[in-house]
């Protein structure tokens, strides 16, 4: 798929026209609020087979068609290149997708095996539903390996919303995390209404996890973490509990997301984690963690110091870097989850536990603070979509900051008082797939569902192969 940045004056019939393509297919993969109001630099997907390179130093074009299997002349007439050896780092190249003419008496195993690829995933490239119906001269577009990552979505709408959204979007899930089921005291868990959505994910192939926190809307739960870790028969008893309900409701897995732990508690923390495997690896369920994103060992503070990035890569099967907040709804504006700070945690996670253990969280939501920020104010929480249809309503235009690699906008509303909007985009969502791809992370995990974002879960699907299936041999 290709990203394009309205500019002034685009309409959509141009653009379509522009990539040969139906504004329908546009409009369908970005559920455009208005299709007669584009905003200058409003990023729209554009649904081709096709997808861009940005060139690096030391690259040829023999070296770049090579790795996407397609001929230099391929490249070079589709960029309209007059010098095939004058190319600068940093520039942008279109990559036309690869094109195969069946040949007499060719089936779709053949190809698929000619390609390295599937019958099933030359059937959705090319939105085909019978494998039998190919003829010679057809042409077919071949999909390029993807990489394989998980993905987990937490949700904390209710029951039957989140089912609706696990049944819209559960193919690209391989997780599920209800979030979530609130420790007590006692080691017992505070329960809630679960049933619709778990239902939608056996229906979707998708795993649910139990996600358990000692987080409730009116308190940190730092004593109350505190009462339960600093107790062998409370962490014993907790773990009773979570099985039985993990057996009561079929729950595949537990995630962990212990918040604002007493900095004593970190070693009560990695014992607790010790223990769950303990307890939950004979029995054939994993165990994974969330933590708090931190950048060194050193980091200090209330939402960090029991956090044990080691500790944590060492014992549990996988760990969620909770990358996203630093734009508060209580701070002043600023981006939610800006890739130059996601980057220095995934690089001092990487220090310490291995890749194929890590998973980035992404946050989908946007932000409206009022400007001047004052302080004890809180922005407004919505959906990407929302932004974009905010901004249409107050015409503005789309800014973005290439260090945060994010959108943003300011309006004035009908009060004259400012708004600061930070939000996510297609370029934000491809900047951290990009992320994933480079360090070879395990998978993504989303915080949370509930916030319409279609250009989110297209740009997902084409940039990797979602594992449906999670095995708990050798654990």
């Amino acid at each position: 798929m290709l990203i394009h940045v309205v500019d002034r004056g685009d309409t959509l019939w141009r653009i379509a026209s522009r990539y040969n393509m139906s504004m329908d297919a546009i409009q369908q993969v970005n559920q455009l609020p208005n299709i007669n109001q584009l905003l200058p630099g409003q990023a729209l997907v554009i649904p081709s087979a096709g997808i861009t390179h940005s060139v690096q130093a030391g690259e040829t074009l023999w070296s770049i068609a090579r790795n996407y299997g397609v001929s230099i002349n391929a490249i070079v007439n589709a960029n309209s290149i007059t010098n095939p050896n004058l190319l600068y780092p940093g520039a942008i190249l279109y990559i036309p997708p690869i094109i195969h003419i069946v040949q007499p008496d060719q089936n779709l195993w053949q190809i698929a095996s000619l390609y390295g690829t599937t019958i099933g995933a030359i059937l959705t490239e090319n939105q085909l539903s019978n494998p039998n119906l190919i003829y010679a001269g057809t042409p077919l577009t071949i999909p390029r390996r993807k990489p394989i990552i998980e993905v987990n979505a937490y949700t904390y709408q209710k029951d039957e919303d989140a089912a609706a959204t696990v049944n819209e979007i559960g193919r690209s899930l391989t997780f599920l995390s209800p979030f979530a089921y609130l420790i007590r005291e006692d080691g017992s868990l505070e329960p809630f209404a679960d049933e619709s959505m778990l239902a939608a994910a056996r229906d979707k192939n998708v795993i649910p996890m139990l996600a358990i926190t000692n987080l409730s809307v009116t308190s940190t739960g730092t004593n109350l973490a505190h009462a339960v870790l600093s107790s062998s028969q409370i962490r014993e008893t907790l773990l009773t509990n979570i099985l039985q309900l993990m057996k009561e409701k079929g729950y595949k897995g537990l995630n962990i997301d212990f918040e604002y732990v007493q900095p004593g508690d970190r070693e009560n923390y990695n014992q607790f984690l010790q223990l769950a495997v303990d307890r939950l690896h004979p029995q054939g369920y994993f165990v994974s963690t969330a933590v708090a994103p931190k950048t060194s060992g050193a980091q200090q503070g209330l939402l960090y110091t029991a956090h044990d990035y080691a500790a944590h890569g060492r014992i549990a099967d996988f760990v969620v870097l909770m990358t996203y907040e630093w734009g508060w709804r209580g701070a002043s504006p600023q981006a939610i989850s800006p890739i130059n700070q996601m980057r220095r945690v995934v690089e001092y996670a990487l220090s310490v536990m291995p890749a194929n253990k890590i998973y980035l969280g992404f946050q989908i939501y946007a932000r409206d603070w009022k400007i001047p920020h004052i302080e004890g104010a809180t922005a407004e929480t919505f959906s990407p979509q929302e932004a974009v249809r905010r901004a249409a309503k107050y015409n503005a235009a789309i800014l973005y900051d290439e260090v945060a690699q994010s959108p943003y906008f300011r309006y004035v509303d009908e009060q004259g008082q400012g708004h600061e909007v930070w939000f996510e985009d297609a370029r934000s969502a491809q900047a951290k797939f990009k992320l994933v791809k480079q360090y070879k992370l395990r998978g993504i995990s989303y915080w949370a569902l509930g916030y319409p974002y279609p250009q989110n879960w297209a740009l997902l699907n084409s940039n990797f192969e979602i594992q449906k299936n999670f095995t708990t041999e050798g654990l």
